[in-house]
């Protein structure tokens, strides 16, 4: 391990007491000069940062010690909570949620890029002289109901939730010791969001996993860092790292969800330095789970599980666990007001992008974007009871479930598979005409009964000609049927 400062971190009062803690930070040769932060917020100096995290704790006993290379890193075994989950619910909320328009992205594409649209639509909407800073009081939250959000994700059928605590504009969605006035406890909300959405989530045992963007489009720490070719590490000391440390110890993620990373190198970043912390000491160490986002070529090749891209479908069966993160308005992550209908994932496409990718053996995170004020708007309540409702008939087939010898059928039937044993389920996304199913790929035995998630009767079938099963399926009217789409057929005493 490389030889490393000695960082001072003050503990949070709402702890119960202090505790030291020590840990290897970052190298000794990394830059230790820093101005003072300037622009939007106050950004923390060097000593300050120091003066903020007093981190370490000292040769934890019991499991493999982790070192602060991908090699190492890369064989920790996935804790199995993630696999068993599945389902996720993905929340993108933030200073962005004001202008509404675009996506999460507004910032970028009106002053990054100076799109005409947005350059107008600022015009059009605010006063003049507006800046992107003017938008934080009115990201009220006035409206954020987390018990009420802890309910929705339940009966969606999430296992799990990540929210935004920092996207890449920067502002953190909790009291950030090192984003002075720009942060939703300063500023806006008042309130520490990250906090209180926790707490209303582990009141239902539903686990909690917390994104955070390692850089920032328009801090000038990052800006200096980046035109010195990332041979400084001004701003990952001064802010990244200690907002990654903070967040870890105040909140004790089930999943810590990294984005932000495709500029720099791990080097710049300081990535395995804090996997190895996050692995080997942190209060979270066995259970904790993290993705695949944390330098520039790392997406797909490092980390914990894969995302590997945003919406990624990896056509066939992977041999690394990986999620797939899709939202369901397809054009943003974030909310936007003048979204329509048409743009919009409906309940037959949610439900079977959630099959596909778990019989590939991914898990599924769906994304909503809230309000400003902190409401999620109906359409997509709508769309997570809906996923929900499924899910109550046909989680039997997801949760816990392994991919099976066979992922999809080949053919014109639109079927996926799943299993747990020596069950396999079948999960035929259309309705066959005739009324028979035919699956090509399970081989029956004498003991083979196919019966219906949902439905209590044992169903008819008889080998195929060639091969497979011919199912013949309930003749009962749609409104009879479980759910309305996507049915599965649970299948024993077939190879």
């Amino acid at each position: 391990m490389a030889s490393a400062l000695l960082i001072t971190w003050t503990v949070p009062v709402t702890w119960s007491a202090p505790r030291r803690l020590v840990f290897p930070f970052w190298p000794v040769s990394a830059p230790v000069s820093l101005a003072e932060g300037r622009g939007l917020g106050k950004m923390a100096s060097l000593g300050e940062a120091r003066g903020l995290l007093l981190l370490l704790v000292a040769g934890a006993a019991g499991g493999p010690r982790y070192s602060p290379d991908w090699p190492s890193l890369d064989a920790r075994p996935l804790p199995a909570w993630f696999d068993q989950a599945k389902v996720g619910v993905f929340v993108h909320w933030g200073v962005f949620s004001v202008p509404a328009y675009g996506s999460e992205w507004f910032w970028w594409h009106w002053q990054g890029e100076r799109r005409a649209d947005y350059e107008r639509f600022v015009r059009e909407h605010y006063p003049p002289n507006t800046s992107y800073a003017d938008f934080a009081s009115r990201f009220t939250a006035r409206d954020f109901s987390p018990r009420y959000w802890a309910w929705l994700f339940e009966q969606a059928g999430a296992r799990y939730v990540v929210l935004t605590t920092k996207h890449h504009e920067g502002f953190t969605n909790w009291g950030s010791p090192v984003s002075w006035n720009w942060n939703s406890v300063d500023t806006g909300p008042h309130q520490d969001l990250v906090g209180e959405l926790g707490q209303a989530l582990r009141e239902r045992n539903i686990r909690y996993g917390l994104y955070h963007s390692l850089l920032e489009w328009f801090n000038p720490l990052y800006l200096d860092d980046k035109k010195n070719g990332f041979k400084t590490q001004n701003f990952v000391i001064s802010k990244t790292m200690p907002e990654l440390y903070d967040l870890v110890l105040r909140y004790k993620p089930d999943l810590v969800w990294s984005d932000g990373d495709w500029e720099g190198p791990d080097t710049y970043w300081n990535s395995t330095s804090f996997l190895a912390w996050l692995y080997n000491d942190s209060p979270v160490k066995d259970t904790v789970v993290v993705n695949d986002r944390w330098c520039n070529n790392c997406s797909c090749h490092h980390g914990g599980y894969y995302n590997c891209a945003d919406k990624y479908k990896p056509g066939t069966l992977p041999q690394h666990k990986w999620e797939m993160c899709t939202s369901i308005d397809k054009r943003s992550w974030g909310y936007r007001s003048n979204m329509q209908v048409n743009e919009l994932m409906d309940e037959s496409s949610i439900i079977s992008e959630l099959v596909q990718t778990v019989s590939f053996g991914g898990n599924y995170l769906l994304n909503v974007g809230p309000t400003k004020e902190g409401v999620i708007v109906p359409i997509f309540q709508e769309r997570l009871l809906s996923l929900g409702k499924w899910l109550r008939v046909n989680g039997e087939a997801i949760y816990a479930s392994k991919p099976w010898r066979v992922q999809m059928e080949n053919t014109t039937i639109d079927a996926w598979y799943t299993s747990k044993g020596s069950t396999v389920y079948a999960i035929f996304l259309t309705w066959p005409e005739s009324g028979v199913l035919k699956l090509p790929s399970p081989i029956p035995s004498s003991s083979t009964q196919v019966t219906m998630l949902g439905f209590s009767e044992t169903l008819k079938w008889e080998k195929a000609l060639y091969k497979g099963l011919m199912i013949t399926l309930p003749y009962v009217p749609p409104s009879a049927l479980p759910v309305p789409c996507c049915w599965t057929l649970k299948l024993e005493g077939v190879a």
